[in-house]
């Protein structure tokens, strides 16, 4: 079966949108939607809803959503959403900012049609976009069930995980491994001088009673 379901959105705003066959999809991702924190965070998330799971991909101010069949696992879906965010950003440009709801609908609702077969028919698709799959599932991706959240009336939570914070952990974390590599060097460093100095000491009040005073004069002689 595949992707079944494709919006594009602007925030609460559908500017596209289509279905492959007759279902309350359209309803479900608006609650999602609605759901959903509003912001500039890009994120990706997946929710359960019956035996179909809905993708959402949040970027540049765009919601992409997809809704397909548990079979077509993540990768596929994932991969799907970028495609069709990378065409409509390309298609509309800053049109995209102001333009009124479902008005790119006539024309790109063709789009994510084609594209929906593509992704759900093509043997190639899966392998054509594998590693840009993977690379997008950085993030962590929670599966939660709508109709439990919606029941509750809760607030969908999302984890998610920004690579620039993975990042900036792991140059954070190599600072401070420099740091303690460098702290613990003059700390060995300073006992070893402080050793050696008491050593000195030592040795030079021996040899001063040994040698009967300070300027070591039976030593000398």
């Amino acid at each position: 079966m595949g992707i079944l379901y494709g919006m594009v959105a602007r925030g609460h705003v559908v500017l596209a949108e289509f279905s492959a066959t007759q279902t309350n999809a359209s309803a479900i991702a608006r609650q999602i939607m609605e759901k959903m924190k509003q912001g500039d965070d890009d994120s990706n998330a997946s929710y359960s809803h019956d035996r179909y799971i809905f993708h959402i991909k949040k970027t540049d101010g765009l919601t992409v959503l997809c809704m397909a069949d548990e079979a077509s696992g993540r990768r596929i879906p994932f991969a799907f959403l970028e495609d069709i965010h990378q065409r409509f950003v390309k298609t509309y440009a800053r049109t995209i900012l102001s333009a009124p709801a479902y008005a790119m609908n006539d024309e790109f609702s063709r789009v994510l049609s084609q594209q929906m077969d593509h992704f759900s028919n093509d043997p190639n698709a899966d392998r054509l976009n594998r590693l840009k799959g993977e690379m997008s599932q950085v993030r962590t991706v929670m599966i939660d069930n709508i109709e439990k959240v919606l029941e509750r009336g809760d607030r969908l939570t999302l984890l998610v995980e920004k690579t620039t914070n993975i990042q900036g952990n792991a140059v954070r974390f190599r600072r401070q491994s420099r740091r303690y590599r460098n702290t613990l060097w003059w700390r060995n460093f300073k006992l070893t001088c402080s050793l050696l100095l008491i050593f000195t000491i030592v040795l030079y009040i021996v040899l001063g009673f040994l040698c009967k005073g300070p300027l070591l004069p039976s030593c000398l002689n």
